[in-house]
Parts: structure tokens; C-alpha cells; sequence
């Protein structure tokens, strides 16, 4: 091989990992799926380290390598796209010069609702989540009125530096003044649970469990750094809560754990649709697959409810739930090509984490130390259910995903109209990881 083609495989490995690291993939995934594309490529034994910031691609052990960073992440529908590529490349349909051109305009993709996706979005992932984790008419108006406040903050953080790093240390000193001063007036019940909801997208509990199966499989040093990460974030928006505390003199007996309870059992089920819809939107995920993330979302919930209806604490249930949704998200890829497994996996996860229960049980340590620390001991039992569950579904699921790519006829024909489909001619050609070529 010419010292330009290996170049150009290693650029085109190295962004295709840049891609599914931006996507928010473990560190462990990604090595396997570039492995995977550069077996396809004739490269056996490649070598390949990532990291949640970027990764290093050598063909050969002592051969040059090339290095890719990530900078940001990526929407859910350019992350099928990194994965429709893959699945391209490793099926052999697709030209390695035809897939970097398309990895090359991974972030020129417009978003699918520009106008009102994001606003609307965050509407119906507070609205969403204060149905399901407080189920009060109170605190679904106070959701979806905040939900609007922190939708201006994100719009913000995307042009101020100083607003990104304090994002979720402004948003819960927000959702947090609001729901304090509410409360004082009468308006609103249990505000510790209240002004969740509106920050909910914002929590860390994905980042978090996300690191502990990076841990649990033996990739040390992206784990930590995702552990710690997430609870520097975790501790940021809890700060954030002290801060508005203090500011408004709250007594502490304002700051319990009660949760509200006052709608019927339609209220989670329709928080259900409202979340699917709205990470939709929020991510510009195409509506045709609104049902696939829906049923993924709906299955993992059953399963987490059946494990929580035993005696057995609520790790069973987050165990669970964490298996079903690696299951049902491979069998809707078996059924559905177009809906790539981490695409409909990723919204369950985000429901399952508990970084909404997180912030509560660590804002409770304030008013009632005892108790906030059974209750963050709890949450930290939940999130190594969940990632212990995590790990087992996705080795049950590893020889469905093997089937789903080998012998689906469905999916070798969205895998063929995806190699046939033109390349859009890019403006400015830069790697899915953000940084220059």
C-alpha cells in the first residue's frame, strides 16, 4: 500500500471513530466498530486507542498513526449517519473515497426542524419528564413555562464560552429561583422535584453510567474521565440549587424529598410520547422513526417497572430496564435497517439514567444529611444496576446484531440504496470530530 492510501485509511478509520465518539458511543464500541470497517478494508490487527476527546489509528503495530479529536457532539440523525456509513463500508458496498466524502459533511447536515426544534423540543422533554417523575398539574406548567427559559440558555451557551462552562450551574439556579419562589407563594408543591423537569436534558446521568461501563469493560482512563466529568456537572447544577437556596432564604424544610403524586397512570404514558416526540425534534430525528424510538422507550420502561414491582429494591428495575433496552433496540434494527441500534438505544438510556434523581438526592443532603446520603447511595446503586445491565444486553444482543447485519434482507437493501444515494458536494470539508483534516 502507497504511503497515500494509507493516509486516506487512516484518515477515513479515524473519522469514522471521531464520528461515533461524538456521538456519545463508549470508547469500547467504537474500537470494535473501527476494527470491524478496517478488517473490511484488508487491515487486520489495526491499532486503535480512543477516548471520549478523540482517538489514534495505526494500521500496524510501530507504523504511523493519525490522530483524531472531538470537538462537540453530534445530533442523533448525523450519528446514523456515521452508522449507516459503517454499516456501508463493512458490507462492502460503499467506496472508502465515497464514505470519507460523506464523513466529510457529517456536521454541514441541516437540522431537520431549525425554526422550532430546539424551543419545542425542550418543551416536550420537560413537559415529558415532569409527567412521568412528578406527575402534578403544577409541575408539568411550571415545566413546560421554564422549559422555554433554559432553551434560551442553551441558544446562549452556543455563542458564549463563559455561558457553555456554567450551563448547568445557571440552569438549576434558574429553575431553582423559580421553583423556590413559587412554592413561597403557594403555588407550587415539593419544589426540590419541581424544577427537575426543565433541567432534566441538561443532568449528567447518561455521561456518568455511560463511564461505568466504560469502567465495567476495562477502559480505565475514558471511564474516569467521564465519571468525572459527569459529576463535576452533577456538582455544578447542585450548586446551583444551593445558590437560589440561599439568595431566597429558603428553610430547609422546603427542601424534602416528597414527590407529587396527583395524576393517574396516563400521566407517565403520555410523558412517554411527549419525550419520544420531543427528542425527536430536539435531535432532528426523521418522524418515520418517531414510532421506533417510541416502542424502544416503552419497552424499557415495562421492563423497569416489572423489576421494580418485586422486592428487590429498585437496582432490579434499572437492571432491567438497561437490558431491555440494548434488546428491543437490536430487534428494531433487525426489523428496521433504517433505525441503526445506538439511535434507538440512545433515548432509552436517557430516560433510564437516574441523573434527575441524582440531583435531588444530593440537594437533600443540605436539609436532611442522613437521608440525602441513603438516597445517594441508592442512586449509585441504580447507576451500576444500570450499567451492569447495560454490558449484559449488549452481549445478549451481540449475536442478533451479527444475524441483523449478516442475513436481513431488509437491511442489505437500505445498506445498497445508502452506497447508491449521491454524495452532497461538501463546502467546506472538514472530519465528523470538529477539528481541521
Amino acid at each position: 500500500m502507497t504511503t497515500t492510501a494509507a493516509q486516506d485509511t487512516r484518515r477515513l478509520l479515524a473519522w469514522l471513530g471521531a464520528g461515533l465518539l461524538a456521538g456519545g458511543m463508549p470508547v469500547h464500541e467504537v474500537e470494535e466498530d473501527v476494527r470491524e470497517a478496517a478488517e473490511t478494508l484488508g487491515h487486520v490487527g489495526i491499532e486503535v486507542a480512543a477516548s471520549p476527546t478523540g482517538l489514534w489509528i495505526a494500521l500496524t503495530s510501530g507504523d504511523a498513526a493519525t490522530f483524531e479529536g472531538v470537538d462537540g457532539g453530534v445530533r442523533l440523525d448525523q450519528l446514523a449517519e456515521v452508522t449507516a456509513v459503517h454499516a456501508a463500508l463493512t458490507a462492502g458496498t460503499l467506496p472508502p473515497a465515497d464514505a470519507l466524502g460523506r464523513l466529510a459533511v457529517l456536521r454541514q447536515r441541516p437540522h431537520r426542524y431549525p425554526a422550532y426544534g430546539l424551543p419545542l423540543g425542550i418543551f416536550l422533554i420537560g413537559t415529558g419528564v415532569a409527567l412521568v417523575l412528578a406527575p402534578a398539574w403544577t409541575s408539568v406548567l411550571f415545566a413546560a413555562v421554564l422549559s422555554q427559559v433554559i432553551a434560551a440558555l442553551m441558544m446562549l451557551s452556543g455563542r458564549t464560552l463563559l455561558v457553555s462552562t456554567l450551563m448547568p450551574f445557571l440552569a438549576a439556579f434558574a429553575s431553582a429561583m423559580a421553583a423556590f419562589g413559587a412554592a413561597e407563594i403557594g403555588l407550587i408543591d415539593a419544589p426540590l422535584w419541581t424544577l427537575v423537569p426543565p433541567i432534566a436534558v441538561l443532568l449528567p446521568g447518561a455521561l456518568i453510567v455511560t463511564g461505568l461501563t466504560e469502567l465495567s469493560a476495562g477502559a480505565m482512563v475514558a471511564g474516569t474521565s467521564r465519571l468525572t466529568y459527569g459529576a463535576t456537572q452533577l456538582l455544578l447544577a447542585t450548586l446551583g440549587v444551593g445558590a437560589a437556596v440561599a439568595v431566597l432564604g429558603v428553610p430547609l424544610s422546603r427542601i424534602n424529598g416528597e414527590r407529587p403524586d396527583q395524576l393517574g397512570l396516563w400521566a407517565p404514558l403520555l410523558g412517554l410520547l411527549f419525550i419520544a416526540v420531543g427528542i425527536s425534534l430536539l435531535e432532528s430525528v426523521p418522524p418515520s422513526l418517531v414510532p421506533a424510538l417510541l416502542l424502544t422507550i416503552v419497552a424499557t420502561v415495562i421492563a423497569q417497572e416489572l423489576g421494580r414491582a418485586t422486592d428487590q429494591g429498585p437496582w432490579l428495575g434499572a437492571f432491567l430496564g438497561a437490558c431491555a433496552a440494548s434488546l428491543v433496540a437490536t430487534l428494531v434494527e433487525f426489523v428496521r435497517p433504517q433505525v441503526p441500534r445506538v439511535v434507538a438505544f440512545l433515548p432509552s438510556f436517557w430516560l433510564l439514567v437516574p441523573g434527575s434523581l441524582g440531583l435531588v438526592s444530593v440537594a437533600q443532603i443540605e436539609s436532611s444529611p442522613a437521608a440525602g446520603v441513603v438516597a445517594a447511595a441508592e442512586v449509585l446503586a441504580i447507576v451500576a444496576a444500570i450499567a451492569l445491565g447495560v454490558l449484559v444486553g449488549a452481549a445478549l444482543a451481540h449475536p442478533l446484531r451479527d444475524i441483523a447485519r449478516r442475513l436481513s434482507p431488509a437491511r442489505r437493501r437500505v445498506v445498497l440504496q445508502f452506497a447508491q444515494r449521491a454524495a452532497r458536494r461538501p463546502r467546506k470539508p472538514g472530519p465528523p470530530g470538529g477539528s481541521t483534516p
